[in-house]
Parts: structure tokens; sequence; C-alpha cells
């Protein structure tokens, strides 16, 4: 019977070594739960997109123009970079959109900086084009998302839903927030035809006196004996009301026509088809994102914490919900996952009695929980997460 125990391996070696075996089952099933504990937890695994888009809005510019002033020069300008795989364009009404698809391996940052030196020494773009918006693109894990309805105007709803996401990007368990499902905030001055006749202007006179009134420029620095002082122009205006003050014409006495004694200047939002609503009544959408090591579970409970201690704060009519809550989902596979673990193990424990002595199969069947606990300990340096996929 001593002979059996003699063959080579580790099996034969931990055979006739028991103590050691036995620590080394001990120290499986520690640093598993140590650090699987430990492991990233997401809805669903992080890629990456390896895409860099270019937006250049061109207000009130056709699609054929938005291609032949935008999207084409563009096109041109990005395709020869070193990385680039392939490149793809969208003109649309009012705007212009190019995709750089990188090859496999490139560097996202580098290309990005290629992109963006490529863009700004294109000097062909038209007058009215606006400033280009270089990004690369990422995928966001949205965990949970807070709708913020009720009977009130949308303005008012804008107001409380940025209210809510203040709220809730001071709790220190969440990082980022923000808001969906609301139209771009726009300042409208409507000037009607009787007004600009009698002043003798025009709606591209007024649009050229606003934009040169609200400016927000850096004007170099000033050398002094004592030091050097920067200057700066800071007209920055973020509402209606201050460009009320503009100053349009002289009339003979000497006063000035002003922007808001012959036009109405409204806050108010972008005309689009965009609309929102949750249980019949107007919408906004407030989105809770999953950074770094933070987890589904850890951040929807801070987000529903912050809910709840903010409802009550809010006017009659307007109502708080959570939406689309993927921790719930998340939470879920994860309790199916650990409810089939343990009923297939007493099955395992079950059938294998029948057939040998119940202490080895009791020792067979543990091994399978001490496998899984085992290989916890390799997966965070292999970059693998916990997630539904």
């Amino acid at each position: 019977m001593t002979d059996s125990w003699k063959g080579k391996g580790p099996i034969a070696w931990m055979a006739r070594n028991h103590v050691a075996a036995n620590l080394f089952m001990a120290f499986l099933i520690a640093g598993g739960l140590f650090i699987g504990s430990g492991i990233k937890q997401e809805v669903f695994p992080e890629v990456e997109l390896d895409r860099v888009t270019i937006v250049v809005p061109y207000p009130g510019a056709s699609p054929s123009e938005v291609e032949k002033g935008i999207v084409l020069p563009i096109e041109e300008a990005v395709r020869g970079l070193d990385g680039v795989k392939r490149v793809t364009a969208i003109a649309q009404e009012g705007s212009g959109t190019v995709v750089v698809e990188l090859l496999l391996g490139a560097n996202g940052d580098k290309l990005l900086q290629d992109v963006k030196n490529a863009v700004d020494r294109i000097v062909s773009f038209p007058q009215d084009a606006e400033r280009p918006i270089v990004s690369l693109l990422e995928a966001r894990n949205e965990v949970i998302s807070v709708l913020v309805y009720g009977d009130a105007e949308r303005k008012i709803l804008r107001d409380l839903a940025e209210y809510v996401r203040e709220e809730l990007l001071l709790n220190e368990g969440i990082t980022q927030v923000e808001l969906a499902g609301v139209r771009p905030v726009e300042i409208s001055i409507e000037v009607s035809q009787r007004k600009l006749r009698t002043y003798g202007l025009t709606l591209e006179d007024i649009a050229r006196k606003v934009g040169r009134s609200a400016l927000e420029i850096p004007g170099g620095e000033v050398k002094t004996p004592s030091g050097n002082v920067l200057l700066r122009l800071e007209e920055r205006r973020d509402w209606g009301r201050q460009f009320a003050d503009i100053p349009l014409v002289s009339k003979p006495d000497g006063t000035d026509v002003k922007v808001g004694d012959i036009a109405a200047i409204v806050d108010g939002f972008a005309d689009t088809d965009q609309a929102t609503f949750f249980n019949g009544k107007p919408a906004v959408q407030v989105k809770v994102y999953r950074v770094g090591d933070q987890t589904p579970l850890e951040v929807a409970a801070e987000a529903k914490k912050t809910v709840e201690r903010i409802r009550s704060k809010l006017p009659p009519g307007v109502k708080l919900a959570t939406f689309l809550d993927w921790s719930r989902i998340f939470r879920e596979r994860m309790d199916l996952l650990l409810r089939n673990a343990r009923l297939g193990l007493i099955l395992v424990m079950l059938l294998l009695g029948l057939f040998m002595e119940v202490r080895l199969a009791f020792w067979v069947t543990l091994g399978i929980p001490v496998s899984f606990l085992g290989s916890l300990i390799f997966l965070p340096a292999m970059g693998v997460s916990i997630n539904m996929i």
C-alpha cells in the first residue's frame, strides 16, 4: 500500500504531504475571498471604441454646403495620418461630423492630437462655421437614471434637474453625472421688421454687434517695473438680460438705442424635435455613471439615498423617479449565479454520495468552490472584471 504513493507529480506529492495540501487549499480560499472582493464590478465590460470624432456646427447651412465647406476639407486633412484605418462622414443640416477609425493597436491619444493639429491647419472653413470639436469616443457605463418630471415649464424642470445633478455630485460615491433628454439652451433675440426699418438696421447688423460685445479673450500682457500685467477682455454673457444693454445705434440727441429697446430677448431652448415624457408628463433625465473601481451596486445605492433626501425639497407638482436601474439587473444576475452555484454543489454532493463514501464525496465536491476561489486571485492581474457578459 505504501508503494502506491510513490508516484511523481504535484498530485502525488500532495497525497504524501497532507499538511501542505491543506495549507495550499487554505491559501486559495483566503486569497480568493480577499482579492475577489476587490475585483472590478460592472454591468458591461469596458471597451475602447478606437474612434475620433470631429463635429463642426455650421448654422443655417444645407447638407450640400456642409459637405463642400466642412466635410471634404476635414477628410482630406486626416485621411493620410498614421494610424488611420477608415474615415466616414455625415453631412446634415447645420453641422458636419467626421469619424476617424483607428488601426488596431494605434495610440489613441497621439492620433487625437494629430487630428486636432490637422483640423487646426484648415483655413478654408466657411466664415459662419463654428469652432471644430475634436474628441476621442469613450464608452461610458451608465448605472441609473433619475427623472425629474411634473406639471411645470421646461425651464423650471431643467433648473431643478441641474439642482439634482449638483446634489448627486456632492455625494462622494458618485463621480460622473450629466443631463439628457433636454433641448440645448438658447437665447433668442427677436426684432420686428418695423423696428429694423425705424432705425435703419438689419438682422446681420444686430448679430455682428452682439457677437462683438459678448467676448472673453486674452489681450496679452504689459511689462512694468513691478512685474507683468495680464490683460483680458471679459464680456461673457450667459443670460438674456445681459444682452439688453448692448448699444446698436446713436440717436440725434446723443442717446443710444440698445438691444433691449427694440428686441424681445428670450431665455429658451433650441427649436428641435427632441422631447422627453414620463408618465405622460414633461421630464428631464439625469444620468449617473460608474467610473474607475466604483461598483454598480454602490453607485446606485448612493444615488437612491440622494434622491430620497432631496425629494421633499422639490416644489409641488414636480416629482423624482429612478429609471433604467442597471444595478438591479446586475444584482439579480449575481444572485442567480450564486443560487445556481449552491444548488449545483448540493446536487454534485448527493450524486457522488450515492456511489462513493460520503467523506470522499465531500472532498471531491469541495474542490469545485476552491478552484473557483483560487482563480479569483489571478483575475485582477489579467484585467478581468465581474460583469453580465
